[in-house]
């Protein structure tokens, strides 16, 4: 591997993380060799494998988005998402809570049933 840097390196800052994936991109090295020797997962080398390739992309387009129209995209997008889990969650908890009150008043009904049974019995 090529790179330049400690293999002890505390911080990953934008320029390390671009000569690493600029390694992998041109196949002087694998995210696997980089994981092990800088003791990163190969999970996380692969997310800025993955943002350098967007950035590639959108900086080559014909009109270019603005980072904080893609950003506000992103925040819009995760706004709906927690916005869908937030009903899905009230959802769940109130079916939940009407299974409740159904087993209560099973149970209840049950225990009613049983004492009346008991009262009849000489």
């Amino acid at each position: 591997m090529s790179v330049t840097m400690d293999d002890s390196i505390k911080r990953w800052t934008a320029k390390r993380k671009t000569a690493l994936v600029i390694e992998i991109i041109q196949g002087k090295t694998t995210v696997a060799e980089a994981s092990r020797s800088f003791e990163l997962s190969p999970a996380e080398i692969e997310g800025w494998v993955e943002d350098a390739k967007r950035g590639m992309e959108n900086s080559l387009r014909a009109n270019p988005l603005d980072i904080r129209e893609q950003y506000e995209k992103q925040l819009k997008d995760l706004q709906e998402a927690y916005g869908e889990a937030m009903l899905e969650l009230r959802a769940r908890k109130k079916f939940q809570a009407l299974m409740d009150a159904l087993d209560h008043l099973s149970s209840a009904a049950s225990s009613r049933a049983f004492s009346l049974r008991a009262s009849r019995c000489p």
